[in-house]
């Protein structure tokens, strides 16, 4: 059985370059490094794994743009070619640019490995530089489906994340938006790449400063949701880390966890409202946050 994982450890880290160079590298007698590039830290990377825990395959996903990312470094040792490796990594990348929210994939491929890619939905677009000016390549390209969302009253959510990257700029340098709102569940997402630590994670304040805004916003949906006004501001929180987030930041929070009553606003008073969210990486669940936030009753004009 294999799966396909993002490197971990030391150890996973070493087999992942070690295949790089002697797939991609060392045939066309280029040194140790040459394996690797500026983008390496602002990288998505996976690898396929043996039931033994051997890495077997292994390939790399980046940004160019807001609309385009890149699939580099694709290989699979020649033991385990020709098991659907290259298709599985292509489809775990693909599925990380869908949630980053890019229009395309595009790589370079070798000319003889076009058909391939053609199966899986990737078209020739025009050359591509030789590889070291030995192997011709060209460059094709995949336009992605967009991830089906529920966003309910489309309207608030867009003004929601413009009062964000309006009022907190640098919320917007971390690619934190508005993912999904239902009515009943609000999610939030952020950019891995600009919020990535030394250690290949994301920093502990980008995570609370997530956890934050997606509690802040289901108290500002919920004062829409009954027509009722006023400045939310943080009084007092608390996060709790349980692991690290290395592939996709999300933040859930939802209505039957917020507690408090808007009731003291009618009368001129300030409200008090706790929220819980649930920090993801992906699937997992690796934190948890609690805030509690206080309501201040708009001012009359005279």
């Amino acid at each position: 059985m294999y799966q396909v994982v993002a490197p971990q450890t030391e150890a996973d880290w070493e087999q992942y370059y070690e295949i790089r160079w002697q797939i991609l590298r060392a045939p066309l007698q280029q040194p140790r490094g040459s394996e690797k590039d500026e983008y390496e830290q602002h990288a998505w990377h996976r690898m396929v794994k043996d039931d033994t825990g051997k890495v077997v395959g292994v390939a790399r996903l980046h940004l160019v743009n807001n609309e385009e990312s890149q699939i580099r470094y694709m290989a699979v040792i020649e033991d385990h070619r020709r098991k659907g490796l290259a298709t599985m990594m292509l489809e775990s990348l693909e599925a990380i640019a869908r949630q980053e929210g890019v229009d395309r994939v595009i790589l370079n491929a070798r000319t003889s490995a076009t058909n391939f890619y053609e199966n899986l939905g990737y078209q020739v677009t025009g050359d591509a530089p030789e590889i070291f000016g030995a192997i011709p390549h060209v460059q094709m390209c995949k336009p992605l489906d967009k991830v089906e969302v529920i966003i309910r009253h489309p309207q608030w959510c867009v003004d929601l994340q413009n009062i964000w990257h309006q009022q907190i700029p640098i919320t917007q340098l971390m690619g934190i938006r508005v993912y999904q709102y239902t009515g009943e569940t609000f999610e939030t997402r952020a950019a891995l790449n600009p919020n990535m630590n030394l250690h290949g994670t994301m920093f502990a304040g980008s995570i609370y400063s997530l956890a934050t805004l997606t509690g802040w916003g289901l108290v500002h949906l919920r004062m829409k949701e009954s027509d009722i006004e006023g400045d939310i501001v943080l009084a007092d929180a608390n996060v709790h880390y349980h692991k690290p987030v290395t592939e996709l930041p999300r933040c859930i929070a939802h209505f039957e966890h917020l507690e408090g009553d808007f009731e003291p606003l009618k009368s001129g008073k300030k409200a008090r409202i706790s929220v819980q969210v649930d920090v993801m990486d992906d699937q997992v669940k690796v934190a948890q946050f609690s805030g509690e936030y206080v309501v201040i009753p708009k001012k009359k004009k005279k």
